[in-house]
């Protein structure tokens, strides 16, 4: 199932990339400052996934010769198992940068949160956030699945994600 999908992205990623050289979308001279533009993967539901807030600002990061810094209180580092539901943004190997919410306030839809189901840690994207009868409620789901993991609630979730280095 997974050799499907890496042909479907690389057929995808490599269509893309003559199209654009076609039109010579690349041919200017690329500056310091430009932005970098990201691909869509074709891959489950990818392209309508709302990307995570915000949260660290360039002022935060810190780059010397040798090292990066990055200024975020209270953070603690993750890793993964490669169980698939958030590939290819998450996965074995990835490191994950998190904080610990203070309130629902700071949990916004594309954020990609950490959150106790029994004994497990599951990490998934916010899809929806709403009010019901019980208060605030988010429904997250693996970028990957199909469904949605249902309703949970603030005081399931243990940390929000701010940061993925490779």
């Amino acid at each position: 199932m997974k050799l499907k999908y890496i042909t479907v992205f690389l057929f995808g990623f490599l269509a893309c990339a003559g199209l654009f050289s076609l039109f010579g979308y690349f041919s200017e001279e690329i500056t310091e400052f430009s932005k970098e533009i990201p691909f869509g993967t074709g891959l489950i539901g990818l392209d309508d996934v709302v990307a995570p807030s915000d949260r660290i600002s360039e002022d935060n990061i810190i780059i010397f010769d040798n090292m990066v810094v990055l200024e975020i209180p209270n953070a603690t580092l993750s890793n993964y198992a490669d169980s698939g539901s958030m590939s290819p943004f998450l996965d074995k190997g990835a490191n994950g940068i998190r904080i610990v919410p203070n309130s629902e306030d700071e949990i916004e839809v594309g954020d990609i949160v950490s959150y106790r189901f029994g004994k497990m840690l599951v990490v998934h994207r916010v899809i929806e956030k709403g009010v019901d009868n019980k208060g605030i409620y988010f429904i997250v789901q693996g970028d990957n699945n199909l469904m949605s993991d249902g309703k949970i609630r603030f005081e399931d979730i243990e940390y929000i994600t701010v940061g993925i280095i490779y």
